[in-house]
């Protein structure tokens, strides 16, 4: 074999792995933040309805102000959290805790559980917690395949030198906020 051949291949081959290894890399962090804003659209449709579903409510509970009080400054508070997914973990906790106080106003109100306008948003309001999980798991298989990705060896040294940094699942302490809230039509 020439002399010169052996120093391309030398020099092609683990250039070669690289640059794939980089544009890998770089494909699979873009398909994490791509889930992220998956996640971050359905959580925004959660918090327009949540105020039209307060409003239904209000209209037949007009003494649980400090309940509607509650819904709105959680949902206030995730509404404007940027920040990490455990940061906006935390604040939908708190969010699905308010919704709990909300739902259980609404069981003490046979008639509003009957409205149709209230029977709409509840549909709309469990499809998209649906959807949230949907996002959550497609966005957390992302996480998973990035993360291990750049763990692996060699991987791991292309990914260290480059900065790719390890990216947080988005998982939530409250295992409740993981299922539709429960609302349930006498």
């Amino acid at each position: 074999m020439h002399p010169a051949l052996i120093v391309v291949v030398v020099v092609a081959i683990p250039l070669l792995w690289l640059v794939g290894t980089y544009n890998g890399l770089v494909r699979l962090r873009n398909h994490c933040r791509e889930s992220w804003a998956g996640i971050d659209t359905e959580l925004k449709r959660r918090y327009d309805l949540i105020p039209r579903l307060v409003e239904v409510v209000k209209g037949y509970a007009r003494h649980e102000r400090e309940v509607f009080e509650r819904v709105a400054e959680a949902r206030a508070a995730a509404l404007a959290s940027n920040g990490s997914p455990s940061s906006q973990a935390r604040d939908e906790n708190a969010l699905v805790g308010a919704m709990k106080g909300l739902f259980a106003v609404i069981e003490r109100y046979p008639d509003l559980k009957a409205s149709s306008n209230f029977l709409a948003l509840q549909t709309e309001l469990v499809n998209t917690e649906d959807r949230i999980a949907a996002a959550r798991r497609f966005y957390n298989a992302n996480v998973r395949d990035f993360n291990t990705r750049r763990e692996v060896f060699p991987a791991n040294l292309l990914a260290g030198l480059f900065g790719f940094g390890r990216e947080e699942f988005f998982e939530v302490e409250d295992h409740t906020i993981r299922v539709a809230p429960a609302v349930s039509v006498a």
